[in-house]
């Protein structure tokens, strides 16, 4: 279990980024938010919903566009 978050917090040129704990952490945040909203009546104001929502699309959209770079350039 370690070793599968540990993978979730590196991008694509297997180093630690920044970008990918920022995303994890709104994810955790947003599991938070759904779980006191189901269990415990604890309502989050939807501006803060949807802002954390549209920061990790933003993060995804990014990653998804990034290319790998390449390592061994052919001359």
């Amino acid at each position: 279990m370690l070793e599968f978050l540990k993978n979730i917090l590196k991008d694509k040129t297997d180093n630690y980024s920044l970008r990918e704990v920022v995303i994890a952490i709104c994810l955790l945040l947003i599991v938070t938010s759904w779980i006191a909203q189901l269990f415990f009546g604890l309502s989050t104001p939807e501006f803060m919903f949807y802002s954390v929502v549209s920061l990790i699309a933003t993060g995804c959209f990014g990653y998804s566009i990034e290319k790998k770079p390449d390592n061994n350039p052919q001359k």
